[in-house]
Protein backbone atom coordinates (compact mmCIF):
# COMPACT_ATOMS: atom_id res chain seq x y z
CA UNK A 1 0.00 0.00 0.00
CA UNK A 2 1.58 3.12 -1.16
CA UNK A 3 1.60 6.27 1.59
CA UNK A 4 1.26 8.57 -1.30
CA UNK A 5 -2.46 7.55 -1.01
CA UNK A 6 -5.17 10.17 0.93
CA UNK A 7 -4.46 9.90 4.57
CA UNK A 8 -8.57 8.96 5.01
CA UNK A 9 -8.22 5.66 2.75
CA UNK A 10 -5.43 4.80 4.98
CA UNK A 11 -7.03 5.44 8.23
CA UNK A 12 -10.47 3.45 6.90
CA UNK A 13 -7.59 0.59 5.82
CA UNK A 14 -6.50 0.39 9.33
CA UNK A 15 -10.70 1.49 10.73
CA UNK A 16 -11.30 -1.88 9.04
CA UNK A 17 -8.45 -4.68 10.11
CA UNK A 18 -8.19 -2.81 13.50
CA UNK A 19 -11.63 -3.72 14.44
CA UNK A 20 -11.79 -7.31 12.67
CA UNK A 21 -8.98 -8.60 14.50
CA UNK A 22 -10.06 -7.19 17.90
CA UNK A 23 -13.61 -8.81 17.43
CA UNK A 24 -11.19 -12.35 16.34
CA UNK A 25 -9.01 -11.83 19.72
CA UNK A 26 -12.75 -12.13 21.61
CA UNK A 27 -12.21 -8.37 23.09
CA UNK A 28 -14.70 -5.48 23.58
CA UNK A 29 -13.22 -1.90 23.17
CA UNK A 30 -13.75 -1.45 26.70
CA UNK A 31 -11.79 -4.86 27.28
CA UNK A 32 -8.85 -3.66 24.93
CA UNK A 33 -8.17 0.29 26.26
CA UNK A 34 -7.76 -1.58 30.23
CA UNK A 35 -4.95 -3.77 28.95
CA UNK A 36 -3.74 -1.12 26.37
CA UNK A 37 -3.69 1.72 29.04
CA UNK A 38 -5.39 3.76 27.25
CA UNK A 39 -8.80 5.99 26.98
CA UNK A 40 -11.76 4.76 25.50
CA UNK A 41 -12.14 7.60 23.38
CA UNK A 42 -8.37 7.18 21.55
CA UNK A 43 -9.32 3.87 20.61
CA UNK A 44 -13.15 4.65 19.54
CA UNK A 45 -11.87 7.46 17.22
CA UNK A 46 -9.13 4.98 15.59
CA UNK A 47 -11.62 2.52 15.38
CA UNK A 48 -13.88 5.24 13.97
CA UNK A 49 -10.79 6.02 11.09
CA UNK A 50 -11.33 9.78 12.38
CA UNK A 51 -7.58 9.96 13.35
CA UNK A 52 -4.60 8.16 12.54
CA UNK A 53 -2.41 5.50 14.68
CA UNK A 54 1.16 5.51 15.27
CA UNK A 55 3.23 2.79 14.42
CA UNK A 56 4.05 2.26 18.26
CA UNK A 57 0.29 2.10 19.02
CA UNK A 58 -0.29 0.06 16.07
CA UNK A 59 2.41 -2.41 17.50
CA UNK A 60 0.93 -2.30 21.21
CA UNK A 61 -2.59 -3.30 19.56
CA UNK A 62 -1.61 -5.96 17.28
CA UNK A 63 0.22 -7.95 20.45
CA UNK A 64 -2.57 -7.38 22.38
CA UNK A 65 -4.22 -8.71 19.99
CA UNK A 66 -2.52 -12.01 18.74
CA UNK A 67 -1.74 -10.67 15.14
CA UNK A 68 1.38 -13.15 13.98
CA UNK A 69 0.97 -12.63 10.04
CA UNK A 70 3.86 -11.12 9.48
CA UNK A 71 2.71 -9.89 5.80
CA UNK A 72 -0.59 -8.24 7.71
CA UNK A 73 1.74 -6.85 10.34
CA UNK A 74 4.01 -5.31 7.46
CA UNK A 75 0.66 -3.89 5.33
CA UNK A 76 -0.78 -2.23 8.23
CA UNK A 77 2.47 -0.81 9.61
CA UNK A 78 2.53 0.76 5.74
CA UNK A 79 -1.01 2.00 6.26
CA UNK A 80 -0.42 3.42 9.61
CA UNK A 81 2.82 5.71 8.65
CA UNK A 82 0.25 6.48 5.67
CA UNK A 83 -2.01 7.48 8.05
CA UNK A 84 -1.21 11.04 9.29
CA UNK A 85 -1.62 14.38 7.56
CA UNK A 86 -4.17 15.93 5.91
CA UNK A 87 -7.05 14.48 3.01
CA UNK A 88 -7.28 16.41 0.27
CA UNK A 89 -10.72 18.18 1.47
CA UNK A 90 -9.36 19.67 4.41
CA UNK A 91 -8.40 22.83 2.90
CA UNK A 92 -11.74 23.33 2.32
CA UNK A 93 -13.20 22.13 6.13
CA UNK A 94 -14.74 25.75 6.43
CA UNK A 95 -17.09 25.22 3.17
CA UNK A 96 -18.71 21.52 4.97
CA UNK A 97 -20.13 20.25 8.06
CA UNK A 98 -19.06 17.92 10.02
CA UNK A 99 -21.08 15.47 9.04
CA UNK A 100 -20.20 15.70 5.44
CA UNK A 101 -16.15 15.67 6.39
CA UNK A 102 -16.72 12.23 7.67
CA UNK A 103 -18.61 10.64 4.84
CA UNK A 104 -15.42 12.44 2.65
CA UNK A 105 -13.42 10.37 4.55
CA UNK A 106 -15.20 7.05 3.58
CA UNK A 107 -16.43 7.67 0.25
CA UNK A 108 -12.58 7.79 -1.24
CA UNK A 109 -12.44 4.82 -0.65
CA UNK A 110 -15.61 2.92 -1.70
CA UNK A 111 -15.80 0.01 -4.29
CA UNK A 112 -19.60 1.03 -5.26
CA UNK A 113 -21.49 4.61 -4.94
CA UNK A 114 -25.53 4.67 -4.90
CA UNK A 115 -27.25 7.76 -5.17
CA UNK A 116 -30.28 8.97 -4.68
CA UNK A 117 -31.64 12.94 -5.41
CA UNK A 118 -36.00 13.25 -5.73
CA UNK A 119 -35.49 16.80 -7.06
CA UNK A 120 -32.40 17.88 -8.14
CA UNK A 121 -29.07 16.27 -10.21
CA UNK A 122 -26.60 14.66 -7.76
CA UNK A 123 -23.67 16.82 -6.80
CA UNK A 124 -21.37 14.26 -8.33
CA UNK A 125 -22.92 14.70 -11.68
CA UNK A 126 -22.40 19.07 -11.57
CA UNK A 127 -21.71 20.95 -14.52
CA UNK A 128 -19.86 23.97 -12.95
CA UNK A 129 -22.06 26.57 -13.07
CA UNK A 130 -24.61 24.13 -12.08
CA UNK A 131 -22.90 23.85 -8.76
CA UNK A 132 -22.30 27.48 -8.97
CA UNK A 133 -25.98 28.45 -9.46
CA UNK A 134 -27.06 26.22 -6.39
CA UNK A 135 -24.28 27.60 -4.07
CA UNK A 136 -24.77 31.57 -4.78
CA UNK A 137 -28.60 30.61 -2.91
CA UNK A 138 -26.69 30.26 0.09
CA UNK A 139 -23.79 32.53 -0.32
CA UNK A 140 -21.82 35.16 -2.37
CA UNK A 141 -17.92 35.16 -3.56
CA UNK A 142 -15.37 33.46 -1.91
CA UNK A 143 -17.45 31.22 -0.25
CA UNK A 144 -19.42 29.98 -3.37
CA UNK A 145 -16.14 29.75 -5.81
CA UNK A 146 -14.56 27.41 -2.73
CA UNK A 147 -17.91 25.28 -2.34
CA UNK A 148 -17.62 24.45 -6.34
CA UNK A 149 -14.49 23.76 -6.65
CA UNK A 150 -14.75 21.39 -3.52
CA UNK A 151 -17.37 19.49 -5.73
CA UNK A 152 -15.32 19.85 -9.16
CA UNK A 153 -12.53 18.37 -7.15
CA UNK A 154 -14.58 15.73 -5.54
CA UNK A 155 -15.81 14.89 -8.82
CA UNK A 156 -12.44 13.99 -9.86
CA UNK A 157 -11.03 12.48 -7.46
CA UNK A 158 -13.76 10.02 -6.78
CA UNK A 159 -15.11 9.21 -10.72
CA UNK A 160 -11.73 10.20 -12.47
CA UNK A 161 -9.20 7.79 -11.04
CA UNK A 162 -8.02 5.01 -12.46
CA UNK A 163 -10.19 2.58 -10.62
CA UNK A 164 -13.95 4.81 -10.12
CA UNK A 165 -16.14 3.03 -7.97
CA UNK A 166 -18.97 0.88 -9.48
CA UNK A 167 -21.48 3.99 -9.29
CA UNK A 168 -25.12 4.11 -10.19
CA UNK A 169 -27.49 7.44 -9.88
CA UNK A 170 -31.37 7.80 -9.09
CA UNK A 171 -33.00 10.99 -9.78
CA UNK A 172 -36.29 12.22 -9.45
CA UNK A 173 -38.01 13.44 -12.74
CA UNK A 174 -38.79 17.24 -10.93
CA UNK A 175 -34.85 17.46 -11.48
CA UNK A 176 -35.09 17.75 -15.42
CA UNK A 177 -37.79 20.23 -14.66
CA UNK A 178 -36.90 22.26 -12.10
CA UNK A 179 -35.24 25.84 -13.49
CA UNK A 180 -31.53 25.76 -11.70
CA UNK A 181 -29.74 29.37 -12.71
CA UNK A 182 -31.54 29.48 -16.40
CA UNK A 183 -32.31 27.67 -19.44
CA UNK A 184 -28.53 28.08 -20.86
CA UNK A 185 -27.45 26.58 -17.88
CA UNK A 186 -30.08 23.61 -17.62
CA UNK A 187 -29.82 22.52 -20.90
CA UNK A 188 -26.04 21.86 -20.95
CA UNK A 189 -26.47 20.08 -17.27
CA UNK A 190 -28.77 18.13 -19.07
CA UNK A 191 -26.01 16.80 -21.74
CA UNK A 192 -23.76 16.33 -18.97
CA UNK A 193 -26.74 14.05 -17.41
CA UNK A 194 -26.89 12.92 -20.97
CA UNK A 195 -23.75 11.65 -21.29
CA UNK A 196 -23.35 10.22 -18.44
CA UNK A 197 -26.75 7.96 -19.13
CA UNK A 198 -25.25 7.18 -22.81
CA UNK A 199 -21.64 6.35 -21.71
CA UNK A 200 -19.88 3.06 -19.74
CA UNK A 201 -18.81 3.13 -15.92
CA UNK A 202 -21.90 4.46 -14.69
CA UNK A 203 -25.92 4.29 -14.46
CA UNK A 204 -28.29 7.10 -14.21
CA UNK A 205 -32.45 6.16 -13.81
CA UNK A 206 -35.37 8.98 -13.65
CA UNK A 207 -38.30 7.84 -11.80
CA UNK A 208 -41.16 9.18 -13.04
CA UNK A 209 -43.95 11.71 -11.97
CA UNK A 210 -46.33 8.83 -12.61
CA UNK A 211 -44.76 6.95 -9.36
CA UNK A 212 -46.31 9.50 -7.39
CA UNK A 213 -46.05 8.88 -3.45
CA UNK A 214 -42.21 6.85 -3.28
CA UNK A 215 -39.62 5.90 -0.59
CA UNK A 216 -37.33 8.80 -2.77
CA UNK A 217 -40.03 11.71 -1.12
CA UNK A 218 -38.20 10.85 2.53
CA UNK A 219 -35.13 12.93 0.45
CA UNK A 220 -31.70 12.46 -0.61
CA UNK A 221 -29.12 10.19 0.39
CA UNK A 222 -25.96 8.67 -0.09
CA UNK A 223 -24.80 4.14 -0.10
CA UNK A 224 -21.47 3.76 -0.16
CA UNK A 225 -20.18 -0.08 -0.60
CA UNK A 226 -16.56 -1.49 0.27
CA UNK A 227 -14.90 -4.55 -0.74
CA UNK A 228 -15.01 -5.62 3.62
CA UNK A 229 -18.57 -6.09 2.37
CA UNK A 230 -19.74 -3.07 5.29
CA UNK A 231 -22.15 -0.09 3.78
CA UNK A 232 -22.38 3.30 4.59
CA UNK A 233 -25.22 5.32 4.53
CA UNK A 234 -25.20 8.98 4.15
CA UNK A 235 -28.65 10.75 4.59
CA UNK A 236 -27.96 14.13 3.18
CA UNK A 237 -30.07 17.77 4.47
CA UNK A 238 -29.31 20.30 6.56
CA UNK A 239 -26.45 18.89 8.58
CA UNK A 240 -26.21 15.15 7.09
CA UNK A 241 -26.16 11.96 9.08
CA UNK A 242 -23.59 9.44 8.96
CA UNK A 243 -24.91 5.73 9.54
CA UNK A 244 -22.38 2.69 10.07
CA UNK A 245 -22.66 -0.67 10.74
CA UNK A 246 -23.86 0.14 13.92
CA UNK A 247 -26.84 0.98 11.92
CA UNK A 248 -27.17 -2.39 9.75
CA UNK A 249 -31.00 -2.01 9.99
CA UNK A 250 -31.35 1.88 8.78
CA UNK A 251 -28.69 0.98 6.09
CA UNK A 252 -30.46 -2.31 5.21
CA UNK A 253 -34.09 -0.28 4.90
CA UNK A 254 -32.78 2.14 2.80
CA UNK A 255 -30.73 -0.10 0.84
CA UNK A 256 -35.14 -1.55 -0.24
CA UNK A 257 -35.74 2.02 -0.81
CA UNK A 258 -32.90 2.49 -3.52
CA UNK A 259 -33.57 -0.85 -5.57
CA UNK A 260 -37.68 -0.40 -5.27
CA UNK A 261 -36.99 3.42 -6.90
CA UNK A 262 -34.68 1.71 -9.30
CA UNK A 263 -38.25 -0.87 -10.50
CA UNK A 264 -40.08 1.85 -10.73
CA UNK A 265 -37.60 4.14 -13.08
CA UNK A 266 -38.17 5.04 -16.78
CA UNK A 267 -36.55 2.23 -18.79
CA UNK A 268 -33.51 3.48 -20.69
CA UNK A 269 -34.68 4.32 -23.38
CA UNK A 270 -37.38 6.29 -22.41
CA UNK A 271 -35.42 8.19 -20.18
CA UNK A 272 -32.83 9.24 -22.78
CA UNK A 273 -35.42 10.89 -24.58
CA UNK A 274 -37.33 12.42 -22.34
CA UNK A 275 -33.51 14.29 -21.17
CA UNK A 276 -33.38 14.46 -25.13
CA UNK A 277 -36.32 16.64 -25.07
CA UNK A 278 -35.85 18.82 -21.74
CA UNK A 279 -32.36 19.73 -23.44
CA UNK A 280 -34.39 20.68 -26.69
CA UNK A 281 -36.49 23.00 -24.85
CA UNK A 282 -34.43 24.56 -22.50
CA UNK A 283 -31.91 25.31 -25.38
CA UNK A 284 -35.02 26.82 -27.43
CA UNK A 285 -35.64 29.16 -24.14
CA UNK A 286 -32.52 30.32 -23.83
CA UNK A 287 -32.47 31.12 -27.67
CA UNK A 288 -35.46 32.77 -26.81
CA UNK A 289 -34.27 34.59 -23.63
CA UNK A 290 -31.12 36.13 -25.59
CA UNK A 291 -33.44 37.73 -28.68
CA UNK A 292 -35.45 39.71 -26.20
CA UNK A 293 -32.64 40.75 -24.03
CA UNK A 294 -31.03 41.65 -27.43
CA UNK A 295 -28.29 39.18 -25.92
CA UNK A 296 -26.15 36.81 -28.11
CA UNK A 297 -26.70 32.94 -26.41
CA UNK A 298 -23.67 32.20 -23.66
CA UNK A 299 -21.43 29.97 -25.61
CA UNK A 300 -19.62 28.73 -22.87
CA UNK A 301 -19.79 28.54 -18.86
CA UNK A 302 -18.63 30.70 -16.96
CA UNK A 303 -15.42 30.93 -15.73
CA UNK A 304 -15.77 30.19 -11.55
CA UNK A 305 -12.12 30.71 -11.29
CA UNK A 306 -11.08 34.40 -11.87
CA UNK A 307 -11.90 36.33 -8.57
CA UNK A 308 -14.08 39.11 -9.34
CA UNK A 309 -15.26 38.24 -12.57
CA UNK A 310 -19.09 38.99 -13.03
CA UNK A 311 -18.95 36.14 -16.11
CA UNK A 312 -20.29 33.54 -13.67
CA UNK A 313 -23.48 36.28 -13.15
CA UNK A 314 -24.58 36.59 -16.79
CA UNK A 315 -25.73 33.28 -17.54
CA UNK A 316 -28.16 33.38 -14.17
CA UNK A 317 -29.93 36.23 -15.50
CA UNK A 318 -30.76 34.86 -18.53
CA UNK A 319 -34.61 33.74 -17.71
CA UNK A 320 -37.16 36.75 -18.04
CA UNK A 321 -40.24 35.71 -16.98
CA UNK A 322 -42.40 35.36 -20.19
CA UNK A 323 -39.58 33.30 -21.38
CA UNK A 324 -39.93 30.90 -18.39
CA UNK A 325 -43.94 30.70 -18.89
CA UNK A 326 -43.46 30.01 -22.37
CA UNK A 327 -41.55 26.92 -21.51
CA UNK A 328 -43.62 25.68 -18.78
CA UNK A 329 -46.58 25.91 -22.03
CA UNK A 330 -44.31 23.51 -23.25
CA UNK A 331 -43.70 21.31 -20.08
CA UNK A 332 -47.67 21.28 -20.31
CA UNK A 333 -47.60 19.59 -23.35
CA UNK A 334 -44.89 16.69 -22.38
CA UNK A 335 -45.91 13.56 -21.96
CA UNK A 336 -46.01 13.52 -18.00
CA UNK A 337 -48.81 11.95 -16.13
CA UNK A 338 -48.27 13.98 -13.12
CA UNK A 339 -47.52 17.50 -12.13
CA UNK A 340 -44.29 17.43 -9.66
CA UNK A 341 -45.35 18.17 -5.64
CA UNK A 342 -43.92 21.09 -4.49
CA UNK A 343 -40.92 20.47 -2.20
Amino acid sequence: MSTREDPSRQRRRLRVELRRVRDAAGLTQRQAVEQLEWSLSKLIRIEAGTVGVSVTDLRAMLQLYGVTNQALVDNLTEAARGSKGQSWWSQYRESITPQFAQYLGHEGSASSIRVFHPFLIPGLLHTEEYAFALQRVHDEGAPTRRAVALRMERQRKLLGRDKPPQAAFVVGQEALYRWIGGPAIMGRQLRRLLEVMSGPGASVQIVPFSAGSYAGTIGSFVLLGFDSGEDLLFAEGVSGELASREDQEKIGRFTEYFDTMRDLALPDDQARALVEGRISEFEEAAESAAADSGLQRPRSAPQLGRPGSRSDLADLRDVPCRSQKVDERRVSSAAVTQTPSSP
